[in-house]
């Protein structure tokens, strides 16, 4: 092990059992700084989980194991939140591999920005092909939703325990599975509290899908979208009308260009979002569970 400890930091991890998670706390426990404190939130069966875990908590790595018989990544990482006692929190996935100064770095930006949201980049791993990269090398806050995306990887993200816990939370409806960080963002943004990018602060998405599971997958993010779209459609969002069909324009965009070029993955991504989206807005428009309201500060 190296590095000193950030006593104000967790990190929360969900996971569903992949054998994976190794390299994700080797990651972390080989960082320049290592937080306080590693929550591992399984929703998973695997016995093997709780065997990686041992097996850092023997070298002194500050990792626990959290059983949990919730259900999605959002109810797994707010039941993780939960747990934390430390001032911040940070979470990613267990199929990310953090860059060796990212607790360091994010530490720092949170302690310059204490009542927002930080977030960093997102890259593919070992030059793999993930649906989501952002690899912007400059930093910027982001205080206003905008029309295209919010700036906040799920994977990549941090802030006060007690800001996200005043926020809601992740909203773990399964309509909404794999949007729920951008659901968060523009429910954050839409509350007042700022998104800051911090560049140095980076994450590799290792490239575990291929063939029929991606393309599950990005058919997941568009229904998911979709639903998240409807949730504020409902409530008479406008602007979030307006981002709807910028997507569906940008979808159709991507579409036509994949089979111009002969980008079968690329035709495949926005066929799914033209095919998917308006669906998710359906079923999310009919939800009973409507949106996440924060605790404070929602207009």
């Amino acid at each position: 092990m190296k590095g000193s400890v950030s006593s104000e930091i967790s990190v929360v991890i969900p996971t569903l059992g992949r054998p994976i998670l190794a390299r994700a706390l080797q990651g972390l426990a080989d960082g320049t700084r290592r937080p306080a404190h590693v929550l591992v939130v399984d929703q998973g069966r695997s016995p093997q989980v709780a065997r990686i875990v041992r097996k850092f908590r023997e070298t002194g790595f500050p990792v626990e194991h959290r059983p949990s018989e919730g259900r999605g990544r959002a109810v797994g990482v707010n039941e993780g939140i939960r747990q934390v006692r430390t001032r911040f929190v940070l979470v990613t996935d267990d199929d990310c591999i953090v860059e060796p100064e990212w607790v360091e770095s994010m530490a720092g930006a949170l302690s310059r920005h204490p009542d927002a949201l930080v977030t960093g980049r997102i890259e593919a791993w070992e030059d793999g092909r993930v649906p989501v990269v952002v690899t912007a090398r400059e930093g910027f806050v982001q205080r206003r939703p905008r029309l295209t995306f919010d700036s906040l990887s799920g994977g990549n993200m941090g802030g006060s325990r007690d800001l996200i816990v005043a926020l809601g939370g992740l909203d773990g409806d399964p309509l909404s599975a794999t949007a729920e960080d951008a659901e968060f963002a523009y429910r954050a943004l839409r509350a007042g509290v700022p998104l800051v990018y911090e560049p140095a602060s980076g994450v590799a998405h290792i490239d575990w899908r291929q063939g029929e599971e991606r393309k599950a997958q990005v058919r997941s993010y568009a229904r998911s979208h979709g639903a998240f779209y409807g949730k504020y459609l409902r409530r008479g969002d406008l602007f979030i009308g307006a981002r709807f069909a910028l997507h569906m324009i940008r979808a159709a965009r991507r579409w036509t260009q994949g089979v111009v070029r002969g980008d079968t993955e690329l035709a495949a991504n926005g066929r799914a979002y033209v095919t998917r989206l308006p669906g998710g807005v359906y079923c999310g428009f009919r939800s009973p569970r409507g949106v996440v309201r924060p605790i404070q500060g929602d207009e």
